[in-house]
């Protein structure tokens, strides 16, 4: 089944969730102005949520209250549907990387780990194109794409504008605006030329200009740095829908030099296809839904924020890069993919979650005696990890500590917790019990400066901050000053569980009859 998911574009994958009941059609209108965000909120919430295409999003009582009275419509004159909560189920994620489970999709990186040369998945993404057996994963350029069936530019664009074709949810009460929440923001550097897509909000300030939030630990911040030093007007296209993997791969936490569409392609074992930009030197998806063409001039600045953001607090308004667009293309009959974030869980959950699977064996090459990491989403993946590794000598829990903050995006992880391999990490439970009842405060915690994230509101200057590692492995005799004896855990004997194991079947099936 994998092989033959049909998950090249959003309306195709649509059509096979809706088959599998997996999706809900809300035929009824609904306001894009906090009502959406708030259905798919509560949908997330119960623990099991289908996706939602809602067919008329249309201002109601609260958008009209607002201001916000305009419908956005398609080249046939109909509202553009809305879909969001489209990864909130770890199933249907699963599909849109072309396999069954995220576990089939983790394996399938492990095997390339595995596989000896040449050393590594990053460097088998490098050489892809040296590499015949893989070469089905690199992308390929098309002419004009359905995403360019429909083109709105020029005077037309005056009249109508990003609101006018898009039906852009306003998230949160205090938020600045309607802001587009699952851009695809298409950059590349301007010596190597290599490709970036990384997903950043847009704030909608206008028909024809939004904010860019770049973050500044950001590839696409990093490529606007090199065009801004330059004074060079930056080109930049923004892609929404299209192949459900290439969302995902923007939101994955790959090495710069790393182009997401190859990720996608590996992942789903055939291309991501380009088609040439109408009004700027760049490539886009040919399959996306929609494209926003436009550039960010340097030095230019404006504030933009607050955000209701995926910490479960507001970002405060800050000033960031200015977007302008030159052309918005589209499908005939376009889908508008979005999404929330706000207080865990939420739909970003499952994208964290997965992440979280993909990357441990990455994760195990580097440190080898890492048995599982979990990073919960209550935690907002950043703010803590739970590890568990195979302890071989003492302080060996300090090194991994230090090993992951200097790892890509895990230098913005605020508090490590350390356990046995025999812990289960993925049991907030279990990890509780254990990690409560291994720790001297005095002796097992440490502290160290660091970066932190963006976003981060806690510390006392932004962009760096503590960091705390915690050891909750036993503590071996001599090892940092301890000179006990371990306790052992409390099991019952395998031979008592065999013993009583009849009894225990008959004794729960009269208790679920009485």
């Amino acid at each position: 089944m994998p092989g033959s998911l049909p998950n090249r574009d959003l309306g195709s994958f649509c059509r096979h969730l809706e088959q599998r009941g997996e999706l809900v059609r809300v035929r009824e209108p609904a306001d894009p102005y906090l009502e959406i965000t708030e259905l798919a909120d509560r949908f997330v919430k119960t623990g099991r949520s289908p996706a939602l295409l809602f067919e008329e999003p249309r201002p109601g009582p609260l958008g009209q209250a607002a201001g916000c009275a305009t419908v956005a419509r398609a080249a046939d004159g109909r509202p553009v549907p809305l879909l969001i909560n489209l990864f909130a189920s770890p199933r249907r994620l699963a599909w849109a990387l072309g396999c069954e489970a995220i576990e089939e999709a983790a394996g399938k990186i492990e095997a390339a780990l595995q596989a000896g040369a040449p050393n590594g998945l990053w460097e088998k993404l490098r050489m892809l194109g040296k590499l015949k057996e893989w070469s089905g994963a690199l992308p390929k350029s098309v002419g004009r794409g359905a995403c360019q069936e429909i083109v709105v530019q020029g005077d037309e664009l005056d009249r109508r504008g990003l609101l006018d074709l898009m039906p852009v949810l306003t998230t949160w009460p205090q938020d600045g605006g309607p802001y587009i929440t699952l851009p695809l923001v298409i950059t590349r550097h301007p010596d190597s030329g290599r490709r970036n897509i990384g997903l950043y909000r847009l704030q909608v300030f206008d028909g024809r200009t939004t904010g860019m939030h770049w973050q500044v630990h950001k590839t696409g911040a990093a490529h606007h740095d090199l065009y801004e030093r330059r004074g060079s007007r930056m080109p930049v296209c923004v892609a929404i829908g299209g192949p459900p993997a290439l969302t995902y791969a923007a939101t994955a936490p790959l090495p710069e030099d790393i182009d997401e569409a190859l990720l996608a392609g590996f992942l789903t074992g055939s291309p991501i296809t380009f088609t040439k930009a109408l009004t700027c030197d760049l490539e886009v998806p040919a399959e996306a839904d929609f494209v926003i063409e436009g550039y960010v001039e340097p030095g230019e600045r404006r504030v933009e924020g607050p955000f209701g953001d995926h910490t479960g607090f507001y970002s405060l308004a800050e000033p960031f890069p200015v977007f302008h667009v030159t052309a918005i293309t589209s499908r005939r009959a376009p889908i508008y993919l979005t999404t929330i974030v706000g207080r865990p869980p939420m739909e970003d959950g499952v994208l964290g979650w997965a992440t979280e699977r993909l990357f441990l064996p990455l994760l195990r090459a580097a440190l080898p005696e890492i048995v599982d990491l979990h990073l919960p989403v209550a935690a907002c993946f950043h703010n803590l990890a739970l590890v568990s590794i195979r302890k071989r000598f003492p302080g060996h829990a300090r090194k991994v500590c230090h090993a992951l903050w200097g790892m890509g995006q895990m230098m913005f992880t605020k508090t490590i917790v350390v356990v046995d391999e025999d812990v289960n990490v993925q049991d907030p439970h279990e990890t509780l019990w254990r990690a409560s009842n291994a720790v001297d405060p005095a002796r097992d915690t440490f502290t160290v400066t660091g970066p932190v994230d963006q976003l981060d509101h806690t510390t006392s200057v932004a962009l760096i901050g503590g960091k705390m590692g915690i050891d909750a492995t036993r503590k071996w005799p001599g090892e940092d000053g301890y000179a006990r004896q371990w306790p052992p855990v409390i099991e019952m004997s395998a031979a008592v569980k065999q013993l009583v194991d009849a009894k225990w079947r008959e004794l729960l099936e009269r208790a679920r009859t009485s």
